[in-house]
């Protein structure tokens, strides 16, 4: 997806393009095809709603900057209520026909297995990254900065979380400032609540590696199944841990087990449950955590998981304009960069194609308002997010800055999910006509 955007966005501006495939000559376990855009595990883009949701605004976006994967896909749509869902085999025969007609684009197959040292290279190469290409990206970063399973913990809205429950405090109160002592956001529970969440959590359905994915876990990481399964209590000890803190509800009673978030990014609409990667399914995970006090109404932005996810530790590697800080003549762009999703990936070639057209014709390359979707995610991977905790993450409104003056909660929700669209898409247009969008 990003790398058939990034392709079409440069040729569409007159820079002539070399779109390098592996496939069909080296294939993964996921891709049945040669072709280019093919859609694997799912054949939807989510929502269209470019009103209430960011998904859908991010649509709206590429749509508005002339993207060939929203094109393409609107000529393929199936009936699919309020999401865009789309023919999968005609929509990839549709994207690389218009890739291989347009004059500005040649495409070559044959598997890239060095970080090129000349010219302006984008690499588009997605979760299922080659082994050869992966082992010199990693060479280059540094192994630590690439990530080959990823265990992720749920991320909740923090408006969605109960406060007259929760209470937010370090443990044994460490810190030399306020912020500091209150970095993270406590839910006491029980002896009978832990109890039957650790019921719940043994008897959920659980998701286990697809075929062609093996890997051993990170004792760093361990599911909190996995950690449930070797003893009931095993939980209450690592980080469900009581200790150190007080329950500014009801200090008088001491909790059996707390469970810790810590904000997920700078502008605090965001919380991960600490110690929580997961494989319990969907449907399962959003049961067994709203029996957590304080989350009985959470929100998520992000469930849990554990699978094979090739991902840079973008806001450590990447500047603002998406290139490799130690070697700048090559941007990064899709799944790899830490987005999740076809839509968010697609954007990011869409962005990453419009950044290296204005450096190769020497124009100012600015980034997309963090107002916009666009520029909300490319904020979030190159420097809005947590390095040390750095996931994939999809597009949504907690990484966009509040509107000043909207009421919280969920009542006011419409009207302030209304009020991002509407400033995302006059920021975003001005973007687009290369108007300075004020700070």
């Amino acid at each position: 997806m990003a790398g058939s955007e990034a392709a079409w966005q440069a040729a569409n501006a007159g820079v002539q393009v070399v779109l390098h495939e592996m496939r069909p000559q080296v294939g993964t376990f996921a891709h049945q095809t040669g072709f280019l855009g093919e859609m694997v595990c799912s054949n939807s883009f989510r929502s269209d709603d470019s009103e209430q949701n960011a998904v859908g605004l991010l649509h709206w976006e590429m749509r508005a900057a002339n993207g060939l994967i929203m094109a393409t896909a609107e000529k393929h749509r199936l009936p699919a209520g309020g999401a865009l869902a789309v023919d999968r085999d005609p929509f990839a025969e549709s994207v690389t026909a218009a890739l291989m007609a347009h004059p500005n684009i040649t495409v070559e197959y044959g598997e890239i297995t060095e970080l090129p040292r000349d010219g302006h290279w984008i690499i588009a190469t997605g979760p299922l990254t080659s082994g050869n290409l992966a082992n010199a990206i990693a060479a280059e970063t540094g192994a630590e900065a690439l990530a080959f399973f990823d265990a992720i913990a749920p991320i909740i809205y923090h408006e969605s979380i109960d406060m007259t429950k929760a209470w937010m405090q370090s443990r044994y109160d460490k810190g030399e400032t306020e912020e500091e002592r209150t970095a993270y956001l406590n839910c006491p529970m029980d002896k009978a609540t832990y109890e039957a969440f650790i019921d719940a959590l043994l008897a959920a359905d659980k998701t286990e590696f697809k075929e062609g994915e093996t890997a051993g876990y990170f004792d760093g990481c361990l599911p909190i199944e996995v950690m449930a399964e070797r003893g009931r209590e095993t939980l209450r000890f690592g980080p469900m841990k009581p200790v150190g803190l007080t329950n500014a509800n009801d200090p008088e009673n001491k909790p059996y087990a707390v469970v810790q978030l810590r904000r997920d990014n700078k502008l605090g609409t965001l919380y991960n449950i600490v110690g929580f990667q997961t494989k319990m399914k969907y449907g399962a995970q959003t049961e067994v955590l709203r029996m957590i006090p304080g989350l009985e109404n959470a929100s998520f932005a992000r469930l849990g998981g554990i699978h094979r996810n090739t991902f840079l530790n973008s806001p450590t590697l990447l500047d603002d304009q998406m290139r490799l800080r130690s070697q700048p003549n090559i941007r990064f762009a899709g799944q790899i960069t830490g987005v999740e999703g076809y839509v968010e990936s697609a954007a990011m070639g869409l962005l990453a194609g419009r950044l290296a057209v204005a450096e190769i014709k020497g124009e100012a390359a600015t980034p997309p308002p963090p107002t916009t979707a666009t520029g909300a995610l490319i904020t979030h991977i190159t420097g809005g997010a947590e390095a040390k905790t750095f996931q994939p993450m999809n597009v949504n409104f907690g990484l966009f800055p509040p509107v000043e003056g909207l009421k919280s909660g969920r009542r006011g929700r419409k009207d302030r999910y209304k009020a991002y669209t509407d400033r995302a898409k006059e920021d975003w247009q001005a973007w687009l006509n290369g108007t300075p969008v004020p700070a």
